[in-house]
């Protein structure tokens, strides 16, 4: 695989932002951060210094902006749902440039038509999924704590070439990435893995391990009720794998949402419990389970 190095934007650069961004500015790309004032002039000033037992310490030299003003090969949006519309104000569609690969890793489902909604039907939005462990633990200084970083990478509506130079690129820096044919699966499979995981943990606020032994029973019917909307959506699960993987995961382990709320913070509660609950809808899947866990959460202030 040759490296051809790329000029990439990166919105957002917290903890899978500032890690790609980092891995992709050590192996050569040309890395655009964009960022508030504050970030922006730690970034200009210390890099991104990266703590990682898989791939070492370091510090990555970017470059800043406050918004994008010139064409990239890519743009990697790693903001949370909760803030991805006053973040496009960073990214004005006059900058994107006709071959331009608008690559969102958020959760959920429903932002790739947001997106395309916002930029219009020629853009390139090429949704991702990043399976990592990784934190900003303050601004420019990300841990890594998983012992891996895989990417899986789509669009239906992208040229294959423009989705291979970025994987490429990923690749080199590091980044173990795939890129599958269906976006619709791709996106399915996270949200099928993620929701139940997410949504249990935050509802009571315990670490995985508790959840799948002290509420078993109810996850497993969210992860039966969430495989049958992917399902219904076009895109099969397993059901059973899912429950495998939580199964072999760290019991201490927590939900990205849950630290959230831990924090104090706004929770995805949108992207991931209210769109399954809105897919469920629109195809006509009964999923008590899932309405019960969302309810709860949104009684409890979130």
């Amino acid at each position: 695989m040759t490296n051809e190095r790329l000029t990439v934007a990166v919105l957002g650069p917290g903890g899978v932002g500032g890690l790609l961004a980092a891995l992709l500015g050590r192996a050569g790309n040309r890395v655009i951060c964009l960022a508030g004032e504050e970030t922006a002039s730690t970034l200009e000033k210390d890099g991104i210094q990266v703590r990682s037992a898989r791939f070492g310490e370091f510090t990555a030299r970017v470059e800043t902006a406050a918004e994008l003003r010139e064409p990239v090969d890519a743009v990697l949006i790693a903001v949370k749902h909760t803030t991805l519309e006053a973040a496009l104000d960073r990214l004005p569609a006059a900058a994107l440039g006709a071959d331009t690969l608008v690559v969102p890793f958020l959760n959920g489902v429903e932002h790739p038509a947001f997106l395309r909604a916002h930029y219009g039907e020629a853009a390139h939005i090429a949704p991702a999924t990043i399976r990592v462990e990784s934190t900003r633990v303050a601004p420019g200084v990300i841990e890594h704590g998983s012992p891996f970083a895989e990417v899986d990478l789509t669009g239906d509506t992208v040229p294959r070439g423009r989705l291979n130079s970025l994987a490429g690129a990923l690749e080199w820096s590091g980044v173990g990435t795939r890129v599958l044919g269906d976006e619709t699966a791709a996106l399915w499979a996270k949200m099928s893995f993620l929701a139940p995981f997410a949504l249990l943990t935050t509802r009571y606020g315990l670490p995985l391990g508790e959840v799948r032994t002290r509420h078993r029973a109810e996850l497993t019917a969210l992860v039966e009720e969430t495989a049958a909307v992917s399902a219904a959506s076009g895109a099969p699960v397993d059901p059973a794998e899912a429950l495998r993987r939580y199964d072999a995961f760290p019991p201490a382990m927590k939900s990205s949402m849950q630290r959230d709320a831990e924090a104090g913070r706004p929770l995805e509660l949108d992207a991931i419990g209210a769109a399954l609950l809105r897919a469920a809808d629109r195809h006509g899947v009964s999923v008590p389970v899932a309405a019960k866990v969302v309810e709860g959460l949104r009684a409890a202030g979130h």
